[in-house]
């Protein structure tokens, strides 16, 4: 008697293959429609099946009734459907009552015949940090495309080459590649060059040994030895002399480093990434910067965008600064001409500007709410003319309420139903910021426990 079975053996389905994915997962066909989720997708959002299949993407990830890409977002499918090919991009999902940022790596699912039929989507949610020094904020389309090449490049080992003008963020960049890096337990230490002399930097970087020169009257360990397993952030690397060049490639040819007045070299796994606000194409045309160290830098290059390049970002921004001077919960949030007055300026400082911008509006403001004649900027230069202030002008309500004093929770509502209860687009139509927007939810909500609480006490 032969113990082969000869029963045909039953394939999984495709929806008991995709929950074994650890990640959300969703298959979308050719028209935005979800067919299929696994049940990791299910417990984060918290959704039933009923909730998600048949629905479109758009629906149920951004709360609008078009594409994203209308929105002015990179559209996965879309580009999938264009090229054939898998595709990365950074989103924001409404969901819980709130955005969260998410990295999206789309796959297409092809027929017999090479046909994109339908889109695999696996979703990874980002860590949200309250980190003070985190200024990585905003939705603007330069702000999420930087954010998605900066979490892709922060799990390898790769160098990478921030590039921008001053005061645009660029240790900020830096910060959030060594948090979303294998590294991120380990030391973040930043040197900036331009700050230091060329004797103080080598020493900065490589240390030196006792009786190397006068003064050394003990043994100390440069910024490679304390960044080891780490990352070393080097800002201002156009500053840095051309023989300090020459050790700094040393090191990341061959991962040592030896102190000042030592013999021995020291093994050093350090990731580094450089900074500058000069165009590297000039320094190696005057010959300041090695072509040789150049290369070996320019590995991944990443442009952090100038502030007037993502103007979407200056309410948040403000806020968050506002947010971080003691006693300052009175002026939040700030109203909606102050707002359009912060959005009439170019900022030549950038980020840094800003930041300057909203300290000195506290102090001008006193005991007062801000207001825009608190708002004193440093370079008139940097004012916008009519034309362009126009185009920037957020659109008012049909009252003009919004333009002469505070927002009223009516008025949240009364835009939240306009947009569907998208809050990107209504804090766009009232012309302030997503948190502005978040912290009137929130306190209906408590408004509303409170009367409730009431009532019961009242039974």
């Amino acid at each position: 008697m032969s113990c082969i079975s000869t029963q045909t053996p039953i394939k999984p389905s495709c929806e008991a293959i995709i929950d074994l994915f650890p990640d959300p997962f969703v298959i979308i066909d050719r028209n935005f429609q979800i067919v299929s989720c696994n049940q990791q997708y299910k417990n984060h959002y918290q959704v039933g099946n009923e909730d998600i299949v048949g629905k479109y993407c758009y629906n149920v990830s951004h709360r609008i009734d078009h594409p994203c890409s209308q929105n002015g977002e990179h559209c996965p499918l879309e580009e999938i459907i264009k090229t054939g090919k898998p595709t990365n991009v950074m989103h924001i999902h409404s969901t819980h009552g709130h955005d969260e940022h998410v990295q999206i790596s789309a796959a297409p699912i092809h027929d017999n015949e090479g046909n994109v039929l339908y889109m695999g989507e696996t979703i990874h949610p980002l860590p949200q940090t309250n980190n003070k020094d985190q200024i990585l904020l905003g939705c603007s389309t330069a702000t999420l495309r930087m954010v998605s090449i900066l979490y892709r490049v922060a799990p390898t080992h790769s160098t990478v080459f921030l590039l921008g003008e001053s005061g645009v963020g660029k240790d900020c960049a830096a910060r959030y590649i060594h948090q979303h890096s294998e590294r991120s337990l380990s030391p973040f230490i930043v040197v900036d060059c331009g700050a230091l002399g060329e004797n103080l930097i080598e020493s900065e970087l490589f240390g030196y040994e006792k009786g190397a020169f006068t003064g050394a009257d003990k043994t100390k360990m440069g910024l490679f030895e304390a960044a080891n397993h780490g990352t070393l952030f080097i800002d201002e690397i156009g500053e840095l002399p051309l023989n300090l060049q020459t050790k700094l490639l040393r090191v990341l040819e061959t991962g040592t480093i030896r102190r000042i007045g030592g013999t021995k070299y020291i093994n050093v796994d350090v990731r580094i990434i450089a900074a500058t606000n000069r165009d590297p194409q000039e320094m190696l045309k005057d010959r300041s910067f090695r072509q040789d160290l150049y290369y070996r830098l320019n590995a991944f290059p990443v442009t952090v965008p100038p502030l007037r390049d993502r103007k979407a970002d200056i309410p948040d921004l403000a806020e968050f600064f506002l947010s971080t001077i003691s006693d300052s919960d009175n002026q939040l949030p700030l109203s909606p001409d102050v707002i359009e007055k912060l959005l009439s300026y170019n900022y030549p400082g950038n980020i840094r500007e800003l930041r300057n911008l909203i300290e000195r509006s506290v102090i001008m403001a006193g005991s007062k709410t801000i207001s825009p004649d608190d708002i004193i900027f440093e370079n008139p230069n940097g004012l916008l003319n009519t034309s362009m202030a126009d185009q920037i002008k957020t659109k008012p309500l049909t009252h003009d309420a919004t333009r002469t004093s505070r927002l009223s929770t009516e008025q949240v509502i009364t835009a939240l139903d306009q947009c569907n209860g998208h809050r990107t687009k209504a804090a766009q139509l009232l012309g302030v910021s997503e948190r502005t927007i978040y912290r009137h939810i929130e306190k209906q909500k408590s408004e509303h426990y409170l009367i409730k609480k009431q009532k019961l006490k009242s039974i």
